[in-house]
């Protein structure tokens, strides 16, 4: 009889310790369903989409000594060598696999370009490999199909990322972004949530450094916007940028309209034309 708890092997006849210093193989975690014991099991790297194979395969490492020290002789370095070079023939075997790598590393550096978060990248490269097993990437470029899987992520995630900074992050025309977007979303049936200004708000008021007061006012304004429909039919982006400017103006904040504006990526005459609703809709009072 094994007792796990003083880590002993007793006979059950005569009690005798047959073992002693029994080392118990089981997990220290404990799991109350299937879903639990796959998510805690520890069997090595954890699967990402962010790479062509998930991270299932391994890679010959080059090294100019041996375990003990020695150095390797000519031979054994040319051996390593095609070792080497036909491992990395083996990960990539066919074309799909070589589009799946080449675009999956445009997508990590445009997501680290962008600052996005971890969970966007793995979002796009699940909706990258969505469009590849529909072959919808035949005869398209993969540079804008990944740019458009990024912001469709975005969208999906509700993280606030323009087609403006997207095309300007990844050198392409916006465009051939948006009709590679409109494309994907047709073919892949997905829905995609629309944008919301509450999110942009948020993230002008970060870049402008203002108050979490200011803040507040500004996402209040919207939310109230909302409610009486004055936001729609009208870019998020301009309204967005209009609520902070009229937050500002009210906490003693005052930015211009033209920083604001180059924040926002939008014209002048766009905040202006939406600060003005809002003052004459809200029956806001600023002063002057």
């Amino acid at each position: 009889m094994r007792d796990y708890e003083a880590a002993e092997i007793v006979c059950e006849a005569c009690g005798y310790v047959i073992a002693e210093k029994l080392i118990d193989s089981r997990p220290e975690w404990r799991a109350f369903d299937d879903e639990q014991r796959a998510k805690r099991t520890r069997v090595g790297a954890p699967l990402t989409y962010t790479i062509h194979d998930k991270g299932l395969s391994t890679i010959i490492d080059w090294r100019d000594k041996r375990t003990g020290g020695k150095s390797l002789t000519p031979a054994e370095r040319l051996d390593l060598y095609k070792l080497r070079k036909w491992q990395r023939r083996v990960r990539v075997s066919d074309s799909t696999e070589r589009n799946l790598a080449v675009a999956l590393s445009e997508m990590s550096k445009l997501s680290s370009g962008l600052n996005l978060p971890k969970n966007i990248l793995e979002t796009a490269s699940v909706i990258y490999r969505r469009a590849i097993r529909k072959k919808l990437i035949r005869g398209r470029s993969i540079h804008n199909v990944t740019a458009a899987a990024i912001y469709m992520s975005c969208r999906q995630c509700g993280v606030a990322r323009t087609l403006d900074e997207i095309a300007a992050s990844s050198n392409l025309n916006k465009k051939d972004i948006g009709r590679s977007y409109r494309f994907m979303v047709r073919e892949l049936e997905t829905f995609v949530p629309p944008s919301t200004s509450h999110h942009y708000a948020a993230r002008f008021s970060n870049k402008l450094a203002i108050s979490g007061k200011a803040e507040a006012i500004a996402l209040k304004i919207l939310e109230i916007a909302k409610g009486m429909k004055l936001t729609s039919g009208r870019g998020p982006t301009g309204i967005a940028a209009a609520a902070t400017y009229v937050a500002t103006v009210l906490t003693n904040e005052r930015r211009t309209q033209r920083e604001i504006a180059e924040v926002a990526n939008v014209t002048e005459v766009t905040i202006r034309n939406r600060y003005k609703e809002l003052l004459e809709r809200l029956f806001i009072e600023v002063p002057l």
